[in-house]
């Protein structure tokens, strides 16, 4: 498991990379599968490997919005949260591409509180990036034109990916952005017109 021993906090605690190495389960998972759903019993706490998962929020309409990226190194916050509260989980885990999960047992998020501070400081350090991209997401919804929040989450994409060519359907991200497929569609041409990206069959090519 290299991916926990390449973890900044980790690097000066090799007891902690241990136990982690002894108590995690690997599982591997295709692009587009669930991980976590909402309402779901937390019990145990993911750490991605390799990929990127996607955390998304549903309101009753069944409307979905993106609220954040999980990485390799990373864990969700709010799966640590709920499981620490014996809550169920208010969010939704999807797989963006495929990859590597690294699970650890609820208990054992606890044990490693009080016997690691580097596993505390992981904890503070995903919540501290959990909570400015919340608040960048609050940003965008109340400041920012539908166009500029559909064109910064397509670099976000190629950020991650490293690829110009996004591989998405239109509805896809329409719920990442939490509108409807013709408002996409409709912005994304107007992109195409002023030489911004090129469409093609379920994806996207920015220039």
């Amino acid at each position: 498991m290299k991916a926990i021993q390449q973890i900044s906090e980790f690097r000066s605690s090799p007891g902690l990379v241990e136990q982690l190495q002894k108590y995690c389960i690997r599982k591997e998972y295709k692009s587009g599968s669930i991980i976590l759903g909402e309402n779901a019993h937390i019990r145990s706490i993911p750490i991605v490997a390799k990929g990127v998962l996607r955390v998304i929020r549903t309101d009753e309409d069944g409307k979905e919005i993106l609220l954040y990226y999980i990485k390799a190194g990373e864990s969700c916050i709010m799966s640590f949260l709920g499981g620490l509260h014996n809550e169920a989980s208010k969010v939704k885990a999807e797989v963006e591409e495929d990859s590597e999960i690294l699970f650890l047992p609820i208990d054992k998020v606890t044990l490693f509180i009080k016997d690691y501070p580097e596993w505390l400081d992981y904890i503070f350090r995903l919540y501290h990036k959990r909570f400015e991209e919340l608040l960048e997401v609050v940003n965008a919804i109340a400041f920012k034109r539908m166009d500029e929040r559909l064109l910064n989450l397509l670099f976000r994409k190629n950020e991650m990916t490293g690829s110009m060519t996004i591989q998405i359907t239109h509805e896809q991200l329409a719920n990442e952005l939490g509108t409807a497929r013709v408002v996409v569609s409709r912005l994304l041409k107007k992109l195409e017109d002023d030489k911004r990206v090129i469409l093609g069959r379920n994806k996207i090519t920015l220039l």
